[in-house]
């Protein structure tokens, strides 16, 4: 296995660390992850890269630009219990705030040629996931308002469908982002997490989330 690749001992390292013991968080989680817009910038068209480090790029120089975050989780269903075999898929942007898609027309600021933008694994028999990535970029979503930073989550377990989005606690355009306020108090719970230090080394952050399927 490649040293890029996040192993099953990252995953447990990433799950308890951040997340805490996994028997507590399952018996916590009852209420359904909000559903979100998918928004215009999926992948239809994947990378040829596809592994759970965004970070690299296969068989491009250097690394992506930005903060680094081990984000991991579990996917549960409303009783708590994990979902084996989900399917998460993430796309976000760049630290600069642009995705690497050809209808983002965001072209003030640049591309990065050694970040990834998508993922997609598969959860382990305990539910969980793990992800390396960087910290998107705000974007202008059109004249009036900008877009706050966040990921975009695809999840497939066994009977549900979950789209979704993921925040960042005390980012100041959570205030004024349209679709972050549509939500309701409890859904934005459901999707904003802490960034926190890492316990793996001291310049990347660590963030949990975990993902809760009304059936799974």
């Amino acid at each position: 296995m490649s040293s890029r690749a996040i192993t099953r001992r990252d995953l447990l390292r990433y799950s308890v660390a951040a997340g805490g013991s996994l028997i507590a968080g399952a018996a916590a989680a009852t209420s359904p992850t909000a559903a979100q817009t998918m928004g215009p910038f999926y992948p239809v068209a994947r990378p040829l890269d596809e592994d759970a480090d965004l970070t690299f790029v296969r068989g491009r120089r250097g690394r992506a630009a930005g903060q680094v975050i081990n984000l991991s989780g579990r996917v549960l269903d409303a009783k708590g219990k994990p979902v084996r075999g989900a399917l998460v898929e993430i796309w976000q942007a760049n630290t600069h705030g642009r995705y690497d898609h050809k209808s983002d027309t965001n072209t003030s600021v640049p591309t990065d040629p050694a970040f990834q933008g998508y993922s997609q694994v598969r959860t382990d028999v305990l539910g969980r996931f793990a992800f390396k990535t960087i910290k998107p970029g705000a974007y202008p979503a059109s004249p009036t308002w900008t877009r706050t930073p966040h990921i975009h989550f695809d999840v497939r377990g066994k009977v549900d469908r979950l789209v979704t989005q993921l925040y960042f606690a005390n980012e100041p355009l959570n205030e004024t982002d349209l679709i972050y306020q549509a939500l309701t108090a409890e859904e934005q719970a459901s999707c904003t997490v802490e960034l926190i230090p890492s316990f793996k080394d001291a310049s990347s952050l660590d963030a949990t989330f975990d993902i809760v399927l009304a059936t799974g």
